[in-house]
């Protein structure tokens, strides 16, 4: 796959997204596009953005839960890109005409206190550079139509990011064991999924201590201040307008968005 076709695709990914509509799979049209593709073509994405006057504020772990990995069929952690551009407020109304089709997960955000940057970094590295953790929401999109996404589409499309809201609590990681924290997600007043820290990779530290070194080894590093999403906790469940969702972390808090 060539520089020229890298750039068509990531400029078609960022034309939808700014569209709000959908491209045919990747992989439908690119037999031959491998991950290392996929994370070109996301690059390229992001320029287009960052070109717009975006920011990049934190990257994500994705597809860390066996629940998330099942239900698209992909089967090994990817990561992203968050931007200024994603962020709402704990309790905003997200208008559905900002996305396409969105999907509501719960997760713990990781906020960095120092620099970190990998490979050979520990689970202790990452706790040391952590100056807090978060409740929060991710609202996963995709730009590809239906979901009908392997690895190489959603590495493509950012990881599937759409936007982020993050909770009005934050917890010192090292006051609290992360892998057994449990969560309740809630919409429209009834519990429709319970988990725990556990389901991301074993442990959310374990999230964010793959994505630091998988990214270190590209020569990317998490950096001070950076907001690291690390995965969600159970199934995403489709967002519409007027649901409002609830997200409860033992230990953290809680996060709720509403769509309309």
């Amino acid at each position: 796959m060539n520089k020229q076709l890298i750039e068509s695709l990531g400029d078609e990914l960022y034309t939808a997204l700014r569209a709000q509509s959908v491209v045919e799979p990747l992989t439908n049209r690119h037999a031959d596009i491998t991950i290392e593709h996929a994370y070109a073509i996301q690059q390229r994405m992001i320029s287009r953005r960052q070109q717009d006057g975006e920011r990049i504020i934190g990257k994500k772990v994705g597809v860390t839960s066996r629940v998330v990995m099942n239900m698209l069929g992909v089967y090994q952690p990817d990561f992203g890109y968050m931007l200024d551009g994603m962020i709402a407020s704990e309790g905003d109304s997200i208008a559905m005409s900002s996305l396409i089709q969105p999907k509501a997960e719960g997760e713990i955000a990781f906020v960095m206190k120092r620099d970190l940057m990998g490979p050979g970094l520990s689970n202790a590295d990452v706790l040391a550079a952590t100056e807090c953790v978060m409740p929060c929401f991710e609202i996963v999109d995709s730009r590809i139509r239906d979901w009908k996404i392997k690895i190489q589409d959603t590495v493509a499309d950012n990881a599937s990011c759409g936007m982020f809201v993050l909770g009005d609590r934050a917890v010192d990681p090292r006051k609290i064991d992360l892998s057994t924290c449990g969560m309740v997600l809630e919409k429209n007043g009834e519990i429709i999924a319970t988990g725990a820290g556990a389901a991301a990779l074993g442990s959310p530290v374990n999230a964010v201590a793959w994505l630091a070194n998988t990214l270190g080894r590209l020569g990317i590093g998490l950096k001070a201040g950076e907001v690291v999403l690390s995965g969600a906790l159970a199934a995403m469940f489709p967002a519409k307008a007027g649901d409002n969702f609830r997200v409860s972390i033992g230990g953290l808090g809680s996060c709720s968005v509403r769509f309309h």
